[in-house]
């Protein structure tokens, strides 16, 4: 005779609005690095949020985070239940942007991701389209994060921002693309390299070889090309910052926004090298989640970040 087993019991069963004003503070906390750092974000007390953790914590039926003098860590668990979490407040964010959607009106949050450096590009709207959405939909809240390219792309595939901007580099049956701007990247060395002040004139690709560079870490256009010139990456950065602290050390070379790269050249701390030839165009592109239908909002901000690039272009 065999004997079925037993079924196994939900711990979570059904979720409350507790549990997901729990979910909402455990995800602030991570994000804010602790508790601590929590309390100016949550407007509630310490002890107020450690309860609320603790209580997660036994509603879950699982060890979260550490606490205590070494500081804040997740645990494994807690790194899962942080991913979950995202994807699961994302869903009620999507939820509720379709209710509003069927009432035809535009209310709720909308997460927009931009790549770094992209508020000093002439040739960006970014602001303009901002200001355009903000007069036709005033009742949604914005949150603007500056993300790499691969975060922005994850986060509107599985919902945690709505819009992203980046520049093309790849694409995707599942998200949809707008052109933008442009962007033109040259290359440049900071004043203690050996390069600074030097003749350029003649200078080839083979002849940068001979010089240490330093290159986004992530698929990127930067990528592509220092791939394709094979040049020599002996540094790594994960954004613009990076790569511009890099330069300036002195000891790698490395391409940079034009529009960004120029408040260092004004101050004598960097040179371009015959941008002419040492020199590449991004295009900067926004995207949308085909599917489940992006929200009226997304939608909206999508139609201003065109108009908004149209206009500038015609002037």
């Amino acid at each position: 005779m065999t004997t079925s087993r037993p079924r196994p019991i939900p711990i979570l069963g059904s979720l409350s609005d507790m549990d997901l004003r729990l979910l909402q503070v455990f995800k602030c906390v991570v994000e804010c690095g602790g508790m601590a750092a929590a309390e100016l974000e949550l407007n509630v007390g310490l002890s107020t949020i450690s309860r609320h953790v603790k209580d997660l914590e036994t509603r879950l039926g699982l060890t979260l985070c550490r606490r205590g003098r070494t500081g804040f860590a997740l645990t494994a668990e807690g790194e899962r239940v942080y991913e979950e979490t995202l994807r699961l407040l994302a869903s009620a964010d999507a939820f509720r942007a379709g209710i509003d959607g069927i009432h035809q009106r535009m209310g709720g949050r909308l997460d927009i991701a931009i790549f770094d450096k992209t508020a000093t590009n002439p040739a960006a709207r970014l602001a303009e389209a901002i200001a355009l959405f903000s007069e036709q939909a005033p009742e949604v809240g914005l949150n603007l994060h500056v993300k790499t390219i691969g975060e922005i792309e994850r986060g509107i595939i599985n919902g945690t921002f709505q819009v992203g901007i980046i520049p093309a580099h790849r694409h995707s049956s599942t998200l949809r693309y707008a052109a933008l701007f442009d962007e033109s990247m040259h290359l440049y060395c900071g004043a203690r390299h050996p390069l600074f002040g030097a003749d350029h004139e003649g200078l080839t690709w083979d002849d940068l070889r001979e010089h240490a560079f330093a290159g986004l870490g992530y698929h990127s256009p930067n990528m592509e090309l220092a791939h394709r010139a094979r040049l020599v990456r002996k540094a790594t950065g994960h954004d613009q910052e990076a790569i511009a602290t890099l330069i300036l050390s002195g000891g790698y070379l490395g391409f940079l926004p034009d529009h960004y790269a120029s408040g260092f050249e004004r101050n004598g701390q960097m040179q371009a090298i015959r941008p002419e030839v040492f020199r590449y165009t991004c295009e900067f592109i926004s995207l949308l989640r085909r599917s489940p239908s992006p929200p009226r909002a997304a939608l909206a901000f999508e139609a201003c970040l065109l108009a908004s690039h149209r206009a500038g272009q015609q002037r």
